[in-house]
């Protein structure tokens, strides 16, 4: 077949073998592409129409996820994925091949452990509670390291039993990418010879999951490094191995009848940043189906900064999804962030050059589509 044919050739252009029979290799992937409009950009105020790289309702991704069975409770599994801008048909994370996940792994009675670039279980505490996730218009515009929540040369465990989930991370290097500045990709790769503290990053979480409810504990915590003249500088701050960002994160969840509501904490501390360290983003959403097509979901997000006034910011957001088939959705949302004097964020975390001017409120619409496989 022309279809499987070249499947076969672009895989192998990437380094992955397609063999005559597939069995235990899930190839996968998801376009989200839209349309976004947004006020009260820059200094002027001016309007912004664009189609956003980064995210509409989920982020783009094409993957390859492999499993084999070895018998006596043992499975091996690997994932390969990538992260897509579907605008420019670029690579995300840095601009790495595998940006979102990188990782082989041994599936054992006592849980999955796995080795790679892979998610720390911040991204695995907020799955629930976080009702709008990776959103254009979502918790990500207030903190653009949850979205990013992954580590380069990483150790993982995660077990699952009884409705309880127990996992841990530990990166010797937690990046080699450089962004330019971003959390996607921080200049901090980390493995020194000397310095045994340097882009080290850990993570730890408990989660409990029941038919009707659940909650999730996570801590995240990132060291820096040593740096020279920019731009060796490391993203964040983090200018010294003693220097860590640590995210708490405390969460919820509750379904009530067909409406889901959830919501949570992430306490952070950045010591790098010598003006507002301590923060606080506080988030509540609900997702009400209305029909098995339509579901309609929305959050309120508030940032609150400890010991310093002026750099608060508070976001809401409503979306309508519907879902053609489970494959393809359409999606209508908007978003409204109020910043206070000194603080400058956009409403939208499609991609950089949206922030008004400080102290400016701004309102954004989007729509689009996206289709998975």
């Amino acid at each position: 077949m022309p279809g499987l044919r070249q499947l076969t050739i672009a895989l192998a252009a990437c380094g992955i073998a397609w063999p005559a029979a597939a069995q235990g290799i899930t190839l996968f992937g998801l376009l989200d592409a839209g349309i976004e409009v947004l006020d009260n950009v820059g200094p002027g105020g001016s309007r912004l129409v664009r189609m956003p790289s980064l995210t509409g309702t989920v982020s783009s991704r094409l993957g390859v996820r492999m499993q084999e069975d070895l018998g006596g409770g043992l499975s091996a599994q690997a994932v390969l994925e990538m992260g897509l801008a579907p605008d420019q048909g670029t690579m995300l994370q840095g601009g790495r091949a595998w940006g979102r996940q990188s990782w082989v792994g041994l599936q054992t009675p006592l849980g999955l452990f796995s080795a790679g670039r892979q998610y720390t279980m911040l991204f695995w505490s907020v799955l629930e509670a976080d009702i709008l996730g990776p959103n254009l218009f979502g918790t990500g515009s207030l903190d653009a390291g949850i979205p990013n929540a992954r580590s380069d040369n990483t150790l993982a465990w995660r077990h699952g039993f009884s409705g309880w989930t127990l996992g841990a991370t530990w990166s010797l290097g937690r990046d080699v990418a450089n962004a330019g500045p971003s959390p996607s990709g921080t200049n901090c790769a980390g493995e020194s010879a000397t310095d045994s503290r340097a882009c080290r990053a850990w993570s730890a979480m408990v989660k409990l999951d029941r038919p009707r409810w659940g909650f999730a504990i996570a801590d995240d915590r990132q060291h820096g490094r040593e740096v020279g003249p920019a731009p060796d500088a490391v993203f964040g701050g983090l200018d010294s191995s003693a220097k860590v960002d640590r995210r708490l994160s405390v969460n919820g969840y509750l379904k009530w009848g067909e409406v889901k509501l959830g919501g949570g904490v992430i306490d952070r501390r950045n010591d790098g940043d010598a003006v507002k360290p301590d923060r606080r983003l506080w988030y509540f959403g609900a997702a009400w189906p209305v029909m098995p097509q339509l579901t309609i979901d929305g959050a309120w997000m508030t940032l609150r900064h400890a010991n310093v006034d002026g750099h608060d910011a508070t976001l809401v957001a409503l979306r309508g999804l519907y879902s053609f088939s489970r494959r393809t959705a359409v999606y209508a949302q908007l978003g409204r962030i109020s910043n206070e004097r000194l603080s400058a964020l956009s409403v939208s975390a499609g991609a950089a050059g949206s922030n008004p001017a400080p102290g400016q409120a701004q309102n954004a619409v989007n729509a689009g589509l996206r289709h998975s496989f």
